[in-house]
C-alpha cells in the first residue's frame, strides 16, 4: 500500500425483494487495499419495513455490474488508481465469506468502520461486495466506500 486515500460512491442504486449487490471494489493484482469505511445510506419510505441484511463480503467473481468510478480523497497524492469499482449488479458475483453483516432498517444509515488493529482487507485481485439481503421491501440505496491503497 502506497498511503493513497480512495472514497467510491454509487449514488442512488434501487433493490427488490432479494439478494443483491449494490457495490463491489476490485484490489489489483498483487496489491491489497485496506478498507476503511463504508456506509450505506437508505431512502426508505415507510417505518414498517423489517429490516435489511447488509453484508460486507469476498466475492469471487465480477459478475455484471454499472462501472464506477473510485477518486483519491486527495487530487495531489501521485501515481494512478489501481482498484477499480462498480455498482448495481444485474448477474450477481460469486460470493464467498462474510466479513462483516449489519441489520439495518430502510429509513436509517450504518457506517462499518475499521480502526487501526481491526482492519479489513482485501488481497490482490479479489473483491469485496456490499450485499443486500431484502425480505420484504423495495428501496434504494446509497453506498459509499473508503480505502487505502
Amino acid at each position: 500500500m502506497a498511503g493513497v486515500r480512495v472514497a467510491f460512491n454509487t449514488g442512488d442504486v434501487t433493490f427488490a425483494t432479494s439478494t443483491k449487490t449494490v457495490a463491489q471494489v476490485k484490489a489489483a493484482s498483487n496489491h491489497r487495499i485496506r478498507i476503511e469505511r463504508v456506509r450505506v445510506s437508505f431512502k426508505g419510505v415507510s417505518g414498517a419495513e423489517a429490516p435489511v441484511l447488509v453484508k460486507l463480503c469476498r466475492q469471487t467473481t465480477a459478475g455484471t455490474m454499472t462501472s464506477g468510478t473510485p477518486v483519491k480523497v486527495t487530487d495531489s497524492d501521485p501515481g494512478t488508481l489501481q482498484t477499480t469499482a462498480q455498482h448495481t449488479a444485474t448477474v450477481e458475483p460469486t460470493t464467498g465469506n462474510v466479513k462483516a453483516s449489519q441489520l439495518v432498517h430502510p429509513q436509517t444509515s450504518y457506517d462499518f468502520v475499521f480502526p487501526p488493529g481491526r482492519e479489513l482487507y482485501v488481497d490482490g485481485g479479489d473483491y469485496l461486495g456490499v450485499i443486500l439481503d431484502t425480505p420484504t421491501q423495495a428501496g434504494t440505496v446509497d453506498t459509499s466506500i473508503e480505502l487505502e491503497e
